[in-house]
Formats: C-alpha cells, sequence, structure tokens
C-alpha cells in the first residue's frame, strides 16, 4: 500500500513578490529624486569669526549712499572694472577685499562681484568681527 503524502513542497522560487519589491521600490525613487533640485547652489557664506590671509592689493567699498571708492578714491561704477583690471594686472594672485555697509542692497554687492566673476579675480567679503 502506497502511502503519498499530501504536504508537497515545491523546489520552484516563485519571483512574483520579488518583482512586486522591485517596481515599488523604483516608483519610490523615481517620486523622490523629483523632489531634489538639482540647480540649487550651495553657497559657503563668510563667517565674522575666522579670519581669511589673503594678499589684500585692492579695496573696494560701497558707502551707503552707493558710491564706489577703490581705496580711497571715489569712482563711477561704469569706471569700476577697468580700475580694477589695471590695478590686478600686476598679480594674478592678488584678491579685492569688499567692504559694504550693511545698509546696501545685495543687488549692488552682486555687481561688483560679478566684475571678479567676469575677470577670475579672487574675492572676500569683510565683515565685521564679533
Amino acid at each position: 500500500m502506497g502511502i503519498k503524502s499530501r504536504n508537497k513542497v515545491s523546489p520552484n522560487f516563485n519571483m512574483s513578490s520579488m518583482t512586486d519589491i522591485v517596481f515599488l521600490l523604483l516608483i519610490f525613487f523615481m517620486l523622490t529624486s523629483t523632489l531634489v533640485s538639482p540647480n540649487a547652489l550651495k553657497l559657503l557664506l563668510p563667517s565674522s569669526s575666522s579670519k581669511t590671509l589673503a594678499p589684500q592689493t585692492v579695496s573696494v567699498s560701497i558707502s551707503a549712499e552707493l558710491l564706489y571708492y577703490v581705496e580711497d578714491q571715489a569712482v563711477n561704477f561704469n569706471a569700476l572694472e577697468s580700475i580694477l583690471l589695471q590695478r590686478m594686472s600686476g598679480n594674478p594672485e592678488n584678491s579685492i577685499i569688499l567692504h559694504v555697509d550693511k545698509t546696501v542692497a545685495i543687488e549692488e554687492v552682486v555687481k561688483v562681484m560679478d566684475i571678479a566673476n567676469r575677470n577670475k579675480f579672487k574675492m572676500v567679503l569683510a565683515t565685521k568681527p564679533a
């Protein structure tokens, strides 16, 4: 008499549950990757407690009245780039120290930074020590 057991374990592996998990993970990562902004700027803002050791060759200042100064000489904004090119031509390691009154709009600061960026000048934004 042959007794057959009713509980046979199948040696086959069912992949359908594994593919469901993979598709759920794929959808999750596709949705979360669209929330990440790849064009976000990572800015390193100057800290007032640290000191930057850069050779100060040219000092540019912007007063509260939006007057531009190179060293102690008042200059027109339109002539600022040519004056900076003239003063910075001697040494490529030179840098510009930018002193700005705290009431000046950021647009005016960005204009000077844009001049430095176009000409590949190093620029340091001066801050008041804490």
